[in-house]
């Protein structure tokens, strides 16, 4: 079954960060993405620009409105995002608990509907 796990931090902790903290982040990460690679669960995932740079799309009484900015105003913001294949939730959770920002933020684990045809 598929899952996405998707990754919250605050947008504002991460800026705090210094060079050296933000190497070594990057490098959890992609020792975390080899080691899901390796194991099969992986089939997508990437990182997303920082909420700042996020346009949202309302569409009401048939006209289009966009606003600067996310969907709503949270202390943590969508920052990324794994598409895993798992056996079940719980090999599911698993995953995501290795995953770099689970320490930090949090991994919302959800999995993909599956549509019949």
């Amino acid at each position: 079954m598929k899952y996405l796990l998707l990754i919250y931090r605050s947008d504002a902790e991460y800026v705090k960060m210094n060079p050296a903290q933000r190497k070594a982040l990057s490098g959890e990460y992609g020792a975390f993405t080899q080691s899901i690679i390796q194991s099969g669960h992986f089939k997508a995932g990437d990182g997303l620009q920082p909420v700042s740079t996020a346009t949202t799309v309302r569409i009401r009484d048939g006209k289009t409105l966009t606003t600067d900015g996310p969907f709503a105003e949270t202390r943590e913001q969508l920052a990324g995002y794994y598409l895993i294949e798992a056996k079940d939730l719980d090999d599911a959770l698993a995953i995501a608990a290795r995953i770099p920002e689970a320490v930090r933020g949090c991994i919302e684990v959800r999995p993909v509907m599956i549509y019949d045809n």
